[in-house]
């Protein structure tokens, strides 16, 4: 499988590259920053380097030509502002959700997160509550798609060591979740039809991985 990575050279991309490498996928990182590409090169992948902020389709598409998955990994992170909230959680998400869908590339996973009906809470800080609303408008735009799309919504990220063990439900209680194990649910989930349509809460539980993505074929 061709697998491009949008925010390659993001905290779970950069878990998620060796995994899919490891099992013979052809993996293609876009990264903002051309200093970077040694690092995924070093993974196994091969950078793409495209500004997705100040990209339009037609650059994206060159970048998607032959691919079987796209995956939206990126997000403006901490410390950025409420204006690239908008910019790269929701526009960088709707270009690639469009673009893919544009030049055939149906499979496609998006990370989001949990607890997007927090935004209008009193006393939520302005600029988290702009993430929020642009996290839920980038899986409004998805879901209107003719994709086979997975959304993802992982708990709280930490970097410690990943545990294999998982909860992955429609629903679930906030809690942690680490990026690797985010990573591996990432990588069960690419070539797992049960998860197209689906919307998914990912926290750390006490079922292993793969027998967590199995059991979405029951329903």
């Amino acid at each position: 499988m061709r697998v491009v990575i949008a925010g390659g050279h993001g905290k779970i991309a950069l878990r998620l590259i060796p995994l899919l490498v490891e099992r013979g996928d052809q993996v293609v990182g876009i990264i903002r920053n051309p200093a970077h590409g040694a690092e995924l090169q070093a993974l196994g992948a091969e950078p793409a380097v495209l500004d997705l902020e100040n990209s339009d389709g037609d650059a994206l598409a060159e970048v998607l030509h032959g691919a079987d998955v796209a995956v939206f990994a990126a997000g403006a992170g901490p410390g950025s502002g409420a204006a690239r909230k908008t910019t790269v959680d929701l526009g960088a998400a709707v270009l690639l959700a469009e673009t893919a869908e544009r030049v055939g590339v149906r499979r496609h996973v998006q990370i989001s997160a949990m607890g997007l009906d927090r935004a209008d809470q009193p006393g939520m800080d302005e600029v988290f509550a702009v993430y929020l609303r642009a996290k839920d408008a980038a899986e409004q735009d998805l879901r209107e798609r003719d994709l086979d799309w997975t959304i993802l919504r992982p708990g709280q990220l930490t970097d410690e060591a990943g545990t294999g063990l998982i909860a992955l439900s429609g629903r679930s209680e906030y809690t942690t979740i680490t990026r690797e194990d985010v990573a591996g649910v990432v990588a069960a989930l690419l070539d797992t039809p049960a998860s197209i349509g689906r919307t998914l809460e990912l926290v750390q539980g006490a079922t292993p991985i793969q027998a967590a993505v199995a059991a979405l074929s029951d329903g």
